[in-house]
């Protein structure tokens, strides 16, 4: 068994877009420049920016957050990103989700410019990635086929199985996986909580991606010898043990599955950081678009 480290990976991303970037600069050219616009104090979404915003300072580029408080009216938001829309400095904008229940999650990412919509959740981008043309992917989703392709794990011919059917990560994976590239040409059955027979679909699966939320719910019993498991799962379980009062758990029951598998990925240190990396790499991709 082999871990899929995401902070190895990670690191060999950022310290190519470093060099870029310091290329970009040497060359008279403008420094990428990433806005992220956070609405509340939800802890779990402080942590994501705050990394987000940390890794923009790493490597070189220019960032900007924008703070909003939860009360915040939708129209504040929208008037902020049609501002961020037109300024020509700002390469890629991205909206923390979730967002309050108040605020339309949909009327506000259709807003975004998709040429700076480096989060790839823009109605533009999705259709583009399907018809497989170039566009900014999905964060996650291309993480995840960063980190395949960093270990070098045939994908081509294999099943793969994605439990989960999101917007943000178990379609969009599902069709990467189909396109014919690499990593890619899979055969994917997607599955969900009204799938029949999940645990023998699980079993038929060369690579699964567990993307559904639920804590530990890929058990050793739904994994075949030598597959690749994605955990893709972040839950902060409660742990008086634990000096932050909680535990980190993935979507897959990590102690009993992974000594069946070739290739796993840990949570935390797996597709989290790769997520991060991937939304660097698009707006590197971004900032090129104007250059």
């Amino acid at each position: 068994m082999q871990i899929l480290d995401g902070k190895i990976v990670s690191q060999a991303v950022k310290e190519s877009l470093k060099q870029k970037t310091k290329e970009l600069i040497q060359s008279g050219k403008k420094t990428p420049h990433l806005a992220a616009i956070l609405v509340g104090n939800n802890g779990a979404s402080e942590t994501y920016v705050a990394s987000k915003v940390k890794n923009c300072e790493e490597i070189g580029f220019k960032s900007t957050l924008i703070r909003f408080e939860s009360t915040v009216d939708e129209q504040m938001i929208m008037d902020a990103i049609r501002k961020l829309n037109t300024d020509d400095d700002v390469d890629g904008i991205l909206v923390q989700l979730p967002l309050p229940k108040h605020i339309s999650e949909e009327k506000i990412i259709n807003l975004i410019n998709p040429d700076k919509d480096v989060d790839g959740f823009h109605p533009v981008n999705i259709g583009k990635m399907i018809q497989g043309l170039p566009t900014f992917l999905p964060a996650t989703p291309y993480g995840i086929l960063l980190m395949l392709e960093h270990y070098k794990i045939e994908t081509k011919g294999k099943h793969a199985v994605v439990i989960g059917r999101s917007n943000i990560v178990g379609r969009p994976i599902s069709i990467l996986l189909s396109r014919n590239t690499y990593p890619g040409n899979c055969t994917v059955t997607i599955c969900h909580s009204h799938t029949h027979n999940l645990k023998e679909i699980c079993l038929q699966g060369d690579i699964i991606v567990a993307a559904l939320g639920k804590p530990e719910f890929l058990t050793a019993d739904m994994v075949k010898e030598n597959a690749v498991v994605v955990d893709v799962g972040i839950t902060r379980i409660p742990d008086a043990s634990k000096k932050s009062g909680f535990a980190i758990k993935g979507d897959v029951d990590f102690a009993n599955v992974s000594p069946k598998c070739s290739y796993i990925t840990p949570v935390p240190g797996g597709v989290g950081m790769m997520t991060i990396a991937a939304l660097l790499m698009n707006t590197f991709a971004a900032s090129q678009l104007k250059n």
